[in-house]
């Protein structure tokens, strides 16, 4: 598939400076345009598992991708989330101590001139072009509905006690519901997927600074890994950036 631009991408995830082990899971598929984080819950490793079985599908479908249709990629980031959702129920089945496991998804996939995100939980994608971050995603969160109703203030939202109540997530329901956000893609443009290892603890305002940096892929990355690190590392933290040239 001929593209006007040209892709390159890395991913970097850390269990960070609380957790004894990680159960995100990133992925960066230059080749084939796909790229993944997913943020796995549930404990006794069991939100690994489920991070790790979305990741194992999506891989999987995206070889075998129809790359020349807008219309079969914008199918596909659905059909990998539903794939995963419905695997990791089977596995629920298989294994019952493992009930409640599941886990966030930014997936994110290119077309010729387009891209196509499916979210899914309180993960985030972003979008940086033209010196401006934006926010392309809606944290779906108990807190966000509430902030969104204003019942609570933005400010509020930051700290409040209920902030990880996640209302979405891959596994949780047989009905999943999938986010399906497309927009052009340009050169220039560079894309964001994290976990909110990242967004907790490292501002909007330093991810763009960050952005912004005269600096390879792989170092914003590190940058941006590290600053979560340094501001506490309270979760588990995963970043994918995609540069388009």
């Amino acid at each position: 598939m001929k593209r006007p631009f040209h892709i390159t991408s890395c991913c970097h995830t850390h269990p960070g400076r609380v957790r004894s082990h990680n159960e995100d899971t990133c992925l960066a598929n230059t080749h084939e345009g796909c790229f993944l984080v997913a943020d796995g819950m549930g404990g006794v490793a069991a939100g690994e598992v489920a991070s790790n079985l979305t990741k194992q599908i999506v891989e999987k479908k995206c070889t075998t991708r129809d790359k020349n249709s807008s219309k079969a990629v914008q199918q596909l980031v659905l059909d990998c989330l539903h794939a995963a959702n419905a695997q990791i129920l089977e596995h629920v089945q298989n294994v019952p101590s493992h009930k409640g496991m599941g886990c966030t998804a930014e997936l994110l996939v290119f077309s010729a001139t387009e891209y196509y995100l499916g979210h899914v939980g309180d993960s985030r994608s972003y979008k940086y072009r033209d010196g401006a971050l934006k926010q392309l995603t809606t944290d779906h969160t108990l807190v966000q509905v509430q902030e969104a109703q204003g019942v609570i203030s933005q400010e509020e939202a930051k700290t409040h006690s209920m902030k990880n109540i996640i209302l979405r997530a891959v596994g949780n329901s047989e009905n999943l519901e999938v986010d399906l956000i497309k927009g052009d893609a340009l050169a220039g443009d560079m894309f964001l997927l994290c976990t909110d290892g990242l967004t907790a603890m490292v501002s909007d305002e330093m991810i763009k600074e960050i952005l912004a940096f005269n600096g390879p892929l792989d170092l914003k990355a590190t940058m941006l890994v590290d600053q979560a690190n340094h501001a506490g590392g309270k979760d588990n933290v995963s970043v994918v950036l995609v540069g388009l040239q």
